[in-house]
């Protein structure tokens, strides 16, 4: 198993630890702060409550850990937890079989810590342990509205097809993703 720890990193500040069950807090704690300053406009009544539940709780969390494909860490810039990241390792996409890609499931980050470059170096990170592994595609799921589908075409992900958030509760006028891929 290759550990995202071991990618280089082109900061020294900012390094990336494995969730267990000792640091689970921290990780739910800014996983649910970062996606509510960043997703509450989705839901109505701005009430992330249908996404927390389903995928941020101490018991789903905890249920991803003993999946070797599941990888879960901390993010930190400095001593300071900054987001958090979510990968699966064996996760094909339409043609595109398992052995073959990785999805990075969740990168977030605390809104005071976007736009330093930390999202950039973690997809580097992210694209450096695919081809360690010997993947060929990395993928993701972005909304199609907001700066991130910008951020992900300016780092080379291209869009392969239209996907959708499936919970109770989305506003009908938010709820289109785009499914990107990036061919290493």
């Amino acid at each position: 198993m290759v550990d995202l720890l071991n990618c280089v990193m082109n900061s020294a500040a900012l390094t990336i630890q494995p969730t267990d069950s000792y640091n689970l807090g921290t990780y739910l704690e800014v996983a649910i702060a970062s996606y509510s300053e960043h997703y509450c406009h989705l839901w109505q009544h701005n009430d992330p409550s249908p996404y927390i539940s389903k995928w941020l709780t101490k018991e789903v969390v905890f249920e991803e850990l003993q999946d070797p494909d599941t990888l879960n860490y901390i993010v930190y810039h400095n001593t300071v937890a900054v987001g958090i990241l979510k990968l699966i390792i064996n996760c094909g996409i339409d043609e595109i079989p398992d052995t073959d890609a990785i999805k990075a499931e969740k990168i977030y980050l605390l809104k005071k810590h976007s736009g330093k470059g930390i999202g950039k170096q973690l997809l580097l990170s992210i694209e450096e342990m695919a081809i360690k592994l010997n993947k060929k595609v990395v993928w993701l799921d972005t909304m199609q509205k907001g700066n991130p589908i910008h951020f992900y075409k300016n780092n080379g992900y291209s869009i392969k097809r239209e996907s959708e958030v499936v919970l109770p509760n989305v506003k009908p006028s938010e709820k289109h993703m785009w499914i990107l891929t990036k061919t290493l």
